[in-house]
């Protein structure tokens, strides 16, 4: 199993500055990928405080492309409704250009109504609206690499005959790793992505079910579910060892470590370790310079072979 490492990303320890510090340590240490992940707003007044001053994701790690060399850039996840097809396949691809071909396109339906009213966009038909999506975006991505013009009109998107160019520098397209935890979301992904990535919230108990109805959706679609990526968000907070509460990814370096095994033995074909949802770490009365000591620590802990 493959192990990545998000970058800060929300709270006050997410700057620029330890953004690229924690990136090019993780590249350092031998990490496959670091990630992003993306929250336009908040409700004004919520007491929910896992998302505070979240940065754009994909520029964010454009800015990371240019200190980096070898590592994956991810984001887990962008959500399609906020964009135009057109502008998302824009911005993929010239990402995709500026990291030498490292992104790793995570995408989701979005979930917050705030957002969707702030976007300007129903949250009615999501799923639908998502796959149509999906192929206005191929068609652009493949007039800017030699498949000839794109035109498309479907449902609720169109576009008259265009080329897009330059296409993506990963042939024939960056992969897109599919969110979602529902049953259609999952055999969504086996259907049309390169994979699937679990939330922040899901059951690390639970994944081998995921990914279960993931490859039968993929078996159907004739597709070789045995080419599909499995991306686990390890949303991790480091405690003392031997609680009796202890939850999975919750608890000592040893403890969490074990607890990657058994997500390995699941099926997962890769995990992020993700410091951002630990609110000793992101919450309003973490300190930033202790909330980066921590993350440094587990960044050589859990690197890999380590």
């Amino acid at each position: 199993m493959l192990i990545g490492f998000a970058v800060p990303v929300s709270g006050g320890w997410a700057t620029p500055a330890r953004q690229a510090r924690i990136a090019q340590e993780a590249e350092r240490l031998g990490y496959h990928s670091v990630w992003t992940l993306q929250r336009l707003l908040n409700p004004a007044g919520s007491q929910d405080r896992t998302y505070r001053a979240v940065p754009d994701p994909l520029v964010t790690l454009a800015y990371l492309a240019g200190l980096t060399e070898r590592v994956r850039l991810g984001v887990a996840i962008v959500n399609l409704p906020f964009y135009s097809p057109a502008l998302l396949a824009k911005q993929a691809a010239t990402l995709d250009h500026v990291s030498g071909g490292r992104l790793d396109l995570g995408i989701g339906l979005g979930w917050m109504p705030e957002e969707f009213a702030a976007a300007g966009v129903p949250m009615e038909r999501r799923g639908a609206r998502g796959e149509e999506f999906l192929a206005a975006m191929r068609s652009l991505w493949a007039s800017g690499s030699g498949g000839g013009p794109s035109e498309f009109h479907g449902t609720f998107y169109d576009h008259p005959p265009v080329v897009m160019e330059p296409g993506p520098a990963q042939s024939p397209e960056p992969p897109i790793l599919l969110g979602g935890a529902a049953e259609p979301a999952l055999r969504r992904a086996g259907r049309l992505a390169a994979g699937w990535v679990s939330a922040s919230r899901a059951d690390p108990r639970t994944l081998g079910r995921s990914i279960r109805i993931v490859k039968e959706a993929a078996e159907k679609a004739g597709r070789d579910p045995s080419t599909l990526r499995f991306v686990c968000r390890a949303a991790v907070r480091v405690r003392a060892a031997g609680r009796a509460d202890r939850r999975p990814l919750h608890g000592s370096f040893e403890e969490v470590r074990a607890d990657f095994a058994d997500i390995a033995a699941q099926g997962m074909t890769e995990l992020f370790v993700d410091l951002n949802f630990d609110p000793e770490i992101t919450g309003p009365e973490a300190d930033p310079r202790e909330s980066m000591l921590r993350a440094e620590e587990a960044l050589r802990a859990f690197a890999p072979g380590g």
